[in-house]
């Protein structure tokens, strides 16, 4: 069974400094026409950063859109034709003031594709050296070293609610010898 739907026309209507707003019409596999609202989003880059093989960094930073402040892996967008792993390095910098020795792709997925093309690159690690970063004018945060074992607690009782970062840290958590 074909599961693909045809793009008949697209409208964009909306354009902001992140993402853009498009309306679509589509053709369903059954040959009905349907309607789509689609977010248009350069991707985005997220890592899970050891400051040692026990302890990771977590930024927390007040979210609009969820209306409160969240515990997160560093994380940001990618600029137009630049390399995820180059992004995740420059936003590991940026946000935590460390650049890594080793950087390894862990995986990569939509972040919610009934409704946004967003694409986001996760990334560990390892081997941090201080370094010279420089936060974005509009971004504000704290940067805190958890321990593993906090971290995972952390998880468990729902204080960790952003998904990428319970992403990365169940991989992690797959990943690392008990």
């Amino acid at each position: 069974m074909l599961l693909n739907e045809e793009t008949l026309r697209s409208e964009e209507v909306y354009r902001g400094r992140i993402f853009r707003v498009e309306q679509v019409l589509v053709r369903l596999p059954n040959g009905q026409e349907g309607k789509r609202d689609v977010v248009r989003h350069p991707g985005a880059v997220a890592v899970i950063a050891w400051a040692d093989p026990e302890t990771i960094l977590l930024v927390r930073q007040y979210r609009l859109a969820a209306g409160c402040e969240l515990w997160e892996i560093p994380a940001g967008k990618l600029e137009a034709g630049e390399d995820p792993a180059a992004c995740a390095a420059r936003e590991l910098m940026e946000e935590t003031g460390y650049a890594p020795e080793n950087l390894t792709e862990l995986a990569s997925f939509y972040t919610s594709p009934g409704f946004s093309s967003e694409l986001l690159y996760l990334y560990e690690a390892c081997g941090l050296r201080a370094a010279a970063g420089e936060k974005d004018a509009d971004e504000f945060l704290e940067v805190r070293r958890v321990p593993w074992l906090t971290a995972l607690d952390w998880l468990r009782r729902g204080e960790i609610r952003d998904a990428k970062t319970m992403i990365a840290l169940l991989l992690a958590a797959q990943r690392k010898p008990a």
